[in-house]
């Protein structure tokens, strides 16, 4: 894969990992893995179940670090790094949408989306009010703030994970498989939400997708085989 001469938001260069197995032998689930994201592209990885796509989507959010190889979030190299270190770069630069949504039903929208922010620096905190509602805007949601989950339908509930994702202005958003639990259409909408919304920030996407119409959507398709990344030929030029 080619890079500018600007340094990528995400530069993985080696990655390998395995887990054992329970007969004792090792699985190579990530094999010398190189994978590179620019700032504001948005990018899909697809592969049959069990290809390693959790495993990278892990390593990527710094869930996991890579057993050998590199990773470097935004020129920052992340293998001397300790956990606090970790955790701090992670709540800076990266926003997690996940499938099943994780909002906390007994409270409001609002407050789902402001959870972020609970751990941000000050200067980001007195901003909540005014950071909220800007990115329950971007998805369409403003007039729902004060409605709690329950009273929302699928799809409303996955656009206030990806307000959440985005409140603290993250430079990267990973996704993991955000349309799975939806039907065609509201799944359509959604990618609508979601690319506009990043785009409109300025953010990295990295969407971990079964649904190859969802990953035709992103500038760049990644097909996830034998532990490497594979350049789709539906890739936009």
């Amino acid at each position: 894969m080619t890079t500018d001469a600007a340094s990528p938001v995400l530069a993985l260069r080696g990655c390998v990992q395995t887990f054992v197995q329970p007969g004792g032998g090792v699985l190579t689930v990530l094999d010398g893995l190189d994978f590179n994201v620019e700032a504001g592209q948005s990018v899909a990885i697809v592969g049959r179940s069990g290809s390693g796509k959790s495993t990278l989507l892990a390593t990527l959010g710094l869930l996991r670090s890579p057993e050998s190889g590199t990773y470097a979030v935004g020129g920052v190299a992340c293998e001397a790094m300790d956990e606090r270190g970790l955790a701090r770069l992670r709540a800076e630069r990266f926003g997690f949408i996940f499938q099943e949504y994780m909002l906390m039903n007994r409270h409001t929208v609002r407050d789902n989306v402001a959870v972020p922010l609970s751990t941000a620096p000050a200067a980001l905190w007195e901003r909540r009010e005014s950071l909220v509602k800007e990115v329950l805007d971007l998805v369409g949601l403003a007039d729902r703030s004060r409605s709690r989950p329950r009273q929302l339908s699928g799809g409303q509930k996955q656009r206030v994970a990806i307000a959440r994702a985005l409140v603290r202005q993250p430079s990267i958003v990973l996704a993991d498989e955000p349309t799975g639990a939806l039907d065609p259409g509201t799944a359509d909408a959604l990618i609508d939400n979601l690319l506009v919304a990043t785009r409109h920030q300025g953010a990295a996407l990295v969407v971990v997708t079964h649904d190859r119409e969802v990953a035709a959507r992103m500038d760049r398709e990644l097909i996830l085989v034998d532990g490497r990344l594979v350049e789709s030929s539906r890739t936009h030029p």
